[in-house]
């Protein structure tokens, strides 16, 4: 593709995700169109498209993916159908921007990467922390060494049993295993793990502990992970969905020699501690929260960039959340 060209997506899964974070952004980046949306429910696609100003609305997913103006999708559904949408967007020949989880198991991830390598089309996984302005922040602290040699890194997700985080959908599949691959922290684990690896690389250690203290659901609410990075960096992150409301938290701190940087995955401050003073950055929420993601991967799929995030660190996350839940 060249500069002249645009991407013209079509969304599988216009729900409550696509409906603010994504879903605007693909209209509002350069050199992209949102055209076409599809929803098991064919009222509430043909809603979200009249609402949206959007060409085409569907109930089969499979006529999206054969609309000839469509030429990249974004598919949004939960993790249990990723795969076999991956596949056929492929087999179209199509690019595709993949939400998180990439699906049930890094297996299905390396069955994606097997089709993917056979093709000649493009796939970026949607972590899109990754380009948001916080982040880059905490990046730019780490590369400029303003917290001395990286130690430990230390996260706390603590949350009630109904978290505040998590997304609203009619139907709570995160906690449904066959559909989300294993509750809550099978979804808000990705965030964390992938900025982890885009910093410090591929772990090469990894340990947990997980189980299901509440029984309420059939999925571990607290799970341990301790890992180790390249040059000695350790790692400890605890995940638990069953905390009093009065004790959550959403807090990482990255130990160096001289220093450390504090800041919330789900909030806009990063905190800069050194001997000598303590610095703090303020950043304000984006009105679409993956828009600069997106904008990064239309770039990547007309040929004028790199990928974002490669299907192959998703792949990685995955292996390192199945070892720490591992029995």
């Amino acid at each position: 593709m060249n500069h002249n060209q645009i991407i013209q997506w079509g969304i599988i899964g216009c729900g409550d995700v696509a409906e603010v974070k994504s879903g605007p952004a693909f209209q509002n980046t350069s050199q992209s169109a949102l055209i076409a949306v599809m929803r098991r429910n064919g009222e509430k696609a043909k809603n979200f498209a009249y609402r949206h100003g959007i060409k085409y609305w569907y109930d089969d997913a499979e006529e999206l993916i054969q609309n000839p103006e469509v030429n990249a999708v974004y598919i949004a559904t939960p993790p249990s159908s990723h795969l076999e949408y991956v596949l056929r967007v492929l087999q179209a020949g199509k690019n595709i921007y993949l939400e998180k989880p990439i699906g049930l198991s890094s297996q299905e991830g390396y069955q994606m990467a097997q089709a993917l390598e056979k093709s000649s089309s493009r796939l970026t996984v949607a972590h899109y922390r990754r380009k948001l302005g916080a982040f880059l922040k905490v990046q730019e602290i780490l590369e400029t060494g303003r917290i001395g040699q990286v130690r430990l890194i230390d996260i706390l997700i603590l949350q009630p049993a109904s978290a505040d985080l998590i997304a609203r959908t009619a139907e709570n599949w995160r906690l449904i295993p066959h559909i989300s691959g294993g509750g809550y922290f099978r979804d808000l684990a990705p965030h964390q793990i992938d900025l982890m690896l885009s910093w410090f690389g591929r772990p090469t250690k990894v340990h947990g502990l997980a189980v299901n203290q509440q029984k309420v659901y059939n999925a571990h609410d607290v799970v341990q992970g301790i890992m180790e990075f390249p040059e000695g960096i350790q790692f400890r992150g605890v995940w638990a969905f069953n905390i009093a409301p009065k004790n959550k938290q959403d807090r990482c701190t990255i130990y160096g020699d001289e220093g450390s940087v504090s800041f919330s995955f789900f909030g806009d401050e990063v905190s800069l501690q050194r001997p000598d003073a303590t610095e703090k950055y303020q950043f304000h929420g984006l009105p679409h929260v993956q828009q600069p993601m997106i904008n990064d991967t239309v770039q990547y799929f007309l040929g004028n960039g790199a990928n974002p995030c490669p299907l192959e660190d998703a792949i990685a996350g995955m292996e390192i959340m199945e070892y720490m839940t591992a029995k």
